[in-house]
């Protein structure tokens, strides 16, 4: 993507982090605009360049509210930078920066849901209690681990609110696109030469800055899908597991509880196939209540967590029958073995066993 960006750390910890490392990145210098324009006056490789900042943010639209989103200030190439793609209307311009006209730019979600399929183009949005005019949509991008990526509204790094998201004079990062991996690297190399220079670093001294790579954020996140797709299958396999043999053991208990009771029916003509059947279903009854019970406490927490969180948690109607035509499987296999061993009882000595 020949993309890299400078911020006061990094966005995303691409290896083991240790809390010493935190409390050392915590007490850089933040990056301020100066910085920005200096390194954009420093670097003479062909690059796109643009500054952002970002918060969290409740956007208003007549009635309609929406809580948690990201506010971001930007300059113009921002879009360019991150190959966001505009599906209605347009992005702001670099005049519109520079004057920090009241005009932004939402994420598809957003505008679905505070504008519901009509139009909001020339609407007004309230950020911060600050009127402003919607000037274009941006196209879908999707979720990642079930986060909407389209939760966003973008408005001029000049704009009125500016003051909410930094400090005077501080950016979050500094992002440049280059035409090609080397003019990259090349861009990277003047970019840290500029900021060590600012910041007076002797030669052996680290950075007191990071650069990283669109790439090196996507290896990161690739690898966090590898071990989650790898780790996952086995927690619910862990679980049916343990299920399996806690019923089994209270299977084989009610089978030892009610010995002389299987005695009485089988000298009462019931058969192996009867006394079989009865304690599969048993088990298979006390599987699928303990599945049913899984379900709903899934959906409870499901409600707590979307309710509580940004995160947008749900329970597909799939999912729950599947839970509960595996906890039945799992009370057929985990009383399989209880059921045999009651079916094939002596009664004559099932009927001299104490209760």
């Amino acid at each position: 993507m020949n993309t890299f960006r400078l911020r006061q750390f990094p966005d995303v910890a691409l290896g083991n982090v240790t809390d010493s490392m935190w409390r050392s990145w915590e007490r850089r210098p933040r990056v301020s605009y100066e910085d920005a324009q200096a390194v954009m006056r420093g670097v003479t490789v062909p690059v796109l360049a643009a500054w952002e900042s970002s918060t969290r943010g409740t956007l208003t639209a007549g009635r309609r509210t929406a809580k948690d989103v990201q506010v971001t200030a930007a300059t113009e190439l921002y879009f360019d930078i991150r190959s966001l793609v505009i599906e209605q209307g347009r992005a702001f311009t670099g005049q519109e920066v520079q004057a920090g006209a009241p005009v932004l730019v939402l994420g598809r979600d957003l505008a679905d849901k505070l504008f519901e399929g009509r139009d909001p183009l020339g609407s007004e949005v309230k950020i911060f209690d600050i009127p402003y005019r919607v000037i274009g949509v941006v196209e879908k991008q999707g979720n990642l681990f079930g986060l909407s990526l389209d939760k966003f509204v973008v408005a001029p790094a000049s704009a009125p609110l500016r003051r909410y998201v930094n400090p005077p004079r501080v950016v979050d990062a500094l992002a440049m696109k280059a035409n090609s991996q080397p003019e990259m690297r090349e861009a990277m190399s003047q970019a840290e030469a500029v900021m060590r220079s600012r910041r007076h670093l002797r030669p052996r001294q680290a950075d007191d800055f990071a650069m990283e790579t669109a790439d090196e954020v996507l290896e990161f996140w690739s690898k966090i899908s590898g071990i989650l797709r790898f780790a996952l299958p086995f927690l619910p396999g862990i679980s049916l597991v343990v299920g399996g043999i806690v019923i089994m053991n209270i299977m084989l208990m009610a089978v030892a509880e009610r010995t002389r009771e299987i005695g009485i029916r089988k000298s009462l003509g019931a058969r192996r196939g009867d006394i079989l059947r009865q304690f599969l279903v048993e088990a298979i009854t006390l599987a699928t209540v303990g599945a049913s019970a899984g379900v709903g406490i899934g959906i409870l927490l499901a409600a707590v967590v979307a309710a509580v969180s940004p995160l947008p948690a749900a329970v597909a109607p799939w999912s729950i029958v599947v839970g509960v035509i595996l906890g039945a499987g799992v009370g057929i296999i985990a009383g399989v073995y209880p059921a045999t061993r009651a079916a094939r009882l002596d009664p004559i000595t099932a009927l001299r066993a104490e209760t």
